[in-house]
């Protein structure tokens, strides 16, 4: 697949069909997040593979948007180690999560990213989950096979760009 037409096409699903994730696409899609951009290379992620529908139905009890989690095959929940990396331990494991969208879009996957870091969800995943302290809970992605149209829209490119300064026209 062509990488500026995934990016452009990719969109967040939150209805998925009963059919689970192959274990061969699993794979390519945590790869896909192992091979992102890391500050320093240091890698301050981890991520948590969550198929047991008893506990993704328990977290989408959690998560106020993210009550599909219990639909999809799969719920992958994002870790950033400070220990790693100090500083970019909260942006490096959403530049991994961007690859693993893209990475499941390619295969025909359906994915949705969902926030928890500074909510009153990061203590509650935390605690579900088994999270050390020391770690911080990133995001949660839902993964399966979708059962919805792909759409939205994006703000033309004119509203969101300046040149040379803020408020800069071309």
């Amino acid at each position: 697949m062509d990488t500026i037409k995934a990016i452009r096409d990719r969109r967040s699903i939150r209805k998925y069909k009963s059919d689970d994730v192959e274990e061969e696409d699993l794979q390519t899609i945590l790869q896909a997040g192992r091979w992102a951009p890391s500050a320093s290379n240091k890698q301050p992620w981890h991520f948590i593979i969550i198929r047991n529908q008893e506990m993704r139905t328990k977290l989408a009890g959690i998560h106020n948007y993210g009550r599909f989690m219990k639909e999809s095959s799969v719920v992958i929940v994002a870790l950033g180690d400070p220990a790693k990396h100090p500083r970019y331990h909260l942006a490096d494991p959403h530049q991994a999560v961007q690859n693993m969208l893209l990475a499941a879009h390619s295969l025909g996957l359906a994915t949705c990213w969902m926030g928890v870091r500074d909510t009153d969800i990061e203590p509650q995943f935390r605690e579900a989950l088994g999270i050390p302290k020391d770690m911080r809970v990133v995001c949660s992605i839902s993964l399966g096979h979708g059962d919805q149209e792909r759409n939205s829209t994006r703000f033309p490119l004119e509203e969101i760009t300046s040149w040379e300064k803020y408020g800069g026209t071309k």
